[in-house]
């Protein structure tokens, strides 16, 4: 029979819960185009702690499936297509750390398409 201290256990389970931490709730709208194949304009979406915005597209694209990853998001490649942006608390992905943006509870994130005027 192997016997684990329980200071070595509480120790491995500190550590194992301080790089999980609790989940969070990150609220994202699908704007334009992107509703289209969401067929939603917002949702709460869960993450775990410390997730990155590449994590949550990655967990959008496993929901709505073909259409989204064809047109939106590609995440086999980890990146959002041309035609499309992402905003983090109303700042442009690319003016913060683009798909590796580390990502908080309560954020808001947009998901749409770029807008052009003439």
């Amino acid at each position: 029979m192997i016997t684990v201290s329980k200071e070595i256990s509480d120790s491995a389970a500190k550590s194992f819960s301080e790089q999980k931490g609790p989940p969070m709730q990150v609220k994202v709208h699908y704007i334009s185009l992107v509703k289209s194949y969401t067929n939603k304009s917002q949702e709460e979406i869960s993450l775990p702690d410390k997730s990155t915005l590449a994590q949550l597209l990655d967990k959008i694209a496993s929901i709505y499936g073909k259409p989204f990853n064809v047109e939106v998001y590609d995440p086999s490649k980890k990146e959002v297509k041309p035609t499309f942006v992402a905003m983090v608390n109303g700042i442009h992905m690319d003016q913060l750390a683009g798909i590796n943006t580390p990502l908080k509870d309560s954020d808001s994130v947009i998901l749409m398409t770029l807008m052009t005027g003439g």
